[in-house]
């Protein structure tokens, strides 16, 4: 028995289909799409007035499992994920220990198979423990499973490093994600360095400390004629200087996550500790050019940065809260509300930022597009269903997220990971 998808408003990242659709799924691909196909015992799902989206991907997630399990597991990660639309992310190494082995890969493979919602690749690290010393094993950590490389949380500061990183990246075919981040320039800083910060007496985080690496990474790349992608940009230099940048060929892709697109630094006025994140928010002026850079592809794609933290993380003082939210259960909602309906960008370009292209990106060639013989892994969703995020609404197993009580447009009805419907509205 398959699952079939009736009445289907397909969205792709080249175009909306013009009439409804049927979408038929079997041993984990579509295997028909057509105006009309028989029920014939296969389980159905009417998704008349909704728009059907290959699957969204995430490919910047902190899972937290192995080490840090109070704040997070695979198993809650992936339910939250699913939830949010999500069937496939990627999950970041700096786990305790650090995933820069393949016995670490292996643990997390095994524990999402386990779970099995939605697919779970490990990011490896750069660095072994991520101490910007020596490169781990990156051939050993591919042929484990890993798709990219990243010392996300820090960057690799030790540029003779990154420049190795980036040649045997290369060779092997795996992304480089790099955290731009100066912390000899960031100092200890816990917001955006400004007026906000200079009023509300916190110490503050330069721009800087992003674009110093930004432009560095760069630069490695023109020289080595290699690829990087730049996590979480922030500012409207960053964006510059990616644009400049992939004018002249260089091969650098780019992210950026909901809340660097809604949030100012003024939000950190309320001290909700939520506000503390790593990059930080940035001014008004940064939020409008990550929208500008959404829009014109500047930036290919859109993450989370899903960054769990437990109340008790959380309820201290902001300079002493940990850096993070959680994001995967609002992304397609503030993505919705702040992009789409203000007519910043399409829903088929919201398919391109948050499927087709970090699935490019990765090298998930099944991924990403509503075609016959692609992987059965779709999100279908109401676009104008008007929803509130609440604590109680979450499935992470952390709540530290500063959009709870706004009322964001766009909700998910359903997610079909591989076939298989892994996440249904309750009844």
């Amino acid at each position: 028995m398959g699952l079939l998808i009736k009445n289907a408003m397909i969205v792709n990242a080249d175009k909306i289909w013009d009439t409804r659709q049927d979408i038929l799924c079997e041993a984990g691909k579509i295997v028909k799409i057509a105006a009309s196909i028989a029920p014939d015992g296969h389980q159905i799902i009417d998704a008349k007035g909704k728009k059907v989206l290959p699957g969204l991907i995430d490919i910047h997630v902190h899972l937290r499992q192995p080490g840090c399990e109070d704040k997070e597991t695979i198993e809650t990660g992936s339910k939250a994920a699913a939830k949010g639309g999500f069937t496939t992310i990627m999950c970041m190494p700096n786990t305790t220990p650090v995933i820069d082995n393949a016995m670490v890969v292996e643990f997390i493979r095994r524990e999402a198979q386990r779970v099995g919602l939605v697919n779970v690749y490990p990011i490896g690290a750069i660095t072994k423990a991520q101490n910007d010393q020596e490169l781990t094993d990156m051939a050993e950590l591919k042929s484990a499973g890993c798709l990219a490389l990243s010392d996300d949380g820090k960057a690799v500061l030790n540029s003779r490093l990154f420049r190795l990183a980036m040649e045997y990246a290369k060779m092997l075919d795996l992304l480089l994600i790099e955290h731009c981040q100066d912390p000899c320039l960031s100092a200890g800083g816990v917001m955006n360095e400004g007026e906000v910060s200079t009023l509300l007496g916190l110490k503050g985080d330069p721009a800087i400390a992003e674009t110093v690496i930004v432009a560095r990474d760069i630069e490695i790349a023109l020289y080595l004629n290699a690829r990087v992608h730049l996590a979480h940009m922030s500012l409207k230099r960053s964006v510059d200087l990616i644009r400049a940048a992939k004018a002249q060929g260089i091969q650098v892709t780019a992210e950026a996550c909901p809340h660097h697109f809604t949030l100012t630094d003024a939000d950190v006025k309320s001290f909700d500790t939520s506000m503390k994140v790593n990059p930080p928010l940035r001014a008004k002026e940064d939020v409008e050019a990550i929208q500008q850079g959404i829009a014109d592809g500047t930036i290919d794609c859109i993450v989370t940065d899903h960054a769990p933290h437990t109340k008790e993380d959380k309820e201290v003082g902001f300079d002493a809260a940990p850096f993070g939210l959680t994001g995967l259960e609002t992304s397609l909602g503030l993505t919705i509300t702040q992009l789409v309906k203000p007519g910043v960008i399409t829903l088929s370009q919201m398919a391109e930022r948050m499927s087709a292209a970090p699935a490019r990106i990765v090298g998930l060639g099944g991924k990403g597009r509503i075609q016959e013989g692609k992987d059965a892994d779709l999100t279908i969703i109401d676009p104008d269903k008007k929803w509130t995020v609440t604590k109680e609404g979450f499935v992470s197993k952390s709540v530290n997220s500063p959009f709870i009580g706004r009322t964001l447009s766009g909700r998910v009805e359903y997610t079909v990971c591989g076939g298989k419907i892994v996440y249904a509205p309750v009844a």
